[in-house]
């Protein structure tokens, strides 16, 4: 196969369709559960979603959230936490009621 039926010398290959648009498996509001594989340079969480990078700020490595999409690029979108299903880890015990003594 050559570098023209490939697209060219430095062409990606990822989510474009024969026709150079863009199938991108995420859209703006809609919701999508996830979780948080890496934390980008710039600090923000980042997950995939079949493939596609989504930054996520606010969140951390390992955190299980629900985010909507709020920005959807060429490359990349950009999500917001909804809700977080990871549980605060205890770094105290938990009151019981019990006086000690």
């Amino acid at each position: 196969m050559s570098f023209g039926q490939r697209g060219g010398y430095g062409s990606r290959g990822g989510y474009r369709s024969h026709t150079g648009s863009f199938n991108k498996p995420v859209e703006v509001g809609k919701e999508y559960n996830v979780s948080i594989s890496e934390i980008s340079r710039r600090g923000d969480g980042l997950t995939r979603i079949e493939g596609f990078v989504v930054f996520v700020p606010g969140t951390q490595r390992g955190q299980n959230v629900r985010i909507k999409i709020t920005q959807v690029s060429d490359r990349f979108a950009s999500g917001q936490v909804v809700q977080s299903s990871e549980k605060p880890a205890a770094s105290t015990p938990e009151p019981t009621g019990k006086a000690e003594g």
